[in-house]
């Protein structure tokens, strides 16, 4: 969705990031080959589903576990070049 908004902010005659800021979720691999490369939000995947499948596990082998559970992983800000300062 990143990648269409900065086409229509190109479309629309202004530029990024002079003039607006974009930031995008999920770091795919095409985000750093846009012009201007894409600033975005990167999430451990990987771990993701490890921690995903460990507590599914969990839950099959004990009746105790939450169904509700709630997991929090980091993510980290990928910085490229679609985002600076505000224009003045």
């Amino acid at each position: 969705m990143a990648i269409g908004a900065m086409r229509a902010i190109h479309a629309a005659g202004l530029r990024v990031p002079e003039d607006v800021s974009v930031v995008g979720f999920d770091d795919i691999a095409e985000a750093s080959f846009t012009n201007p490369p894409l600033t975005t939000v990167a999430q451990p995947k990987l771990e993701m589903g490890r921690k995903g499948a460990e507590l599914l596990i969990e839950m099959m082998q004990n009746d105790d576990t939450p169904s509700d559970a709630t997991l929090t992983l980091d993510v980290h800000l990928v910085v490229r070049e679609s985002t600076g300062p505000a224009p003045h």
